[in-house]
């Protein structure tokens, strides 16, 4: 579930509002996207994943977490972009699709 928009690093580019398919965030003219919806978060890491700045986390379950509550901000800022990192989306990273076999499910099933 989305957690949180760090407003630090965000520069209002709207990028995760277009990107989100169950519209959880609102754009706010001027200021940072704001999660208007949390709860209608599916957990897909699309905004997390398109974000430019990795000013979003994403948490893996589907009840919320309230990070920014039981974190320090030391930790909560680790976290940010966690999952562009893991599978090597943006600048300066290199991408993990190449370590991934799945396809090997598909070929031994016909």
């Amino acid at each position: 579930m989305i957690e949180i928009v760090d407003e630090a690093r965000c520069t209002g580019c709207n990028i995760c509002v277009r990107a989100c398919p169950t519209n959880v965030f609102e754009a706010v003219a001027g200021g940072v996207p704001r999660i208007a919806r949390q709860d209608d978060c599916q957990t897909c890491f699309m905004c997390e994943l398109y974000c430019p700045e990795d000013a979003l986390f994403v948490a893996p379950q589907a009840e919320g977490l309230a990070a920014s509550d039981v974190l320090d901000a030391q930790a909560t800022r680790a976290l940010m972009g966690g999952y562009r990192r893991s599978i090597g989306w943006g600048r300066g990273r290199e991408s993990t699709a190449a370590l991934d076999a799945t396809f090997e499910l598909l070929v031994r099933a016909h």
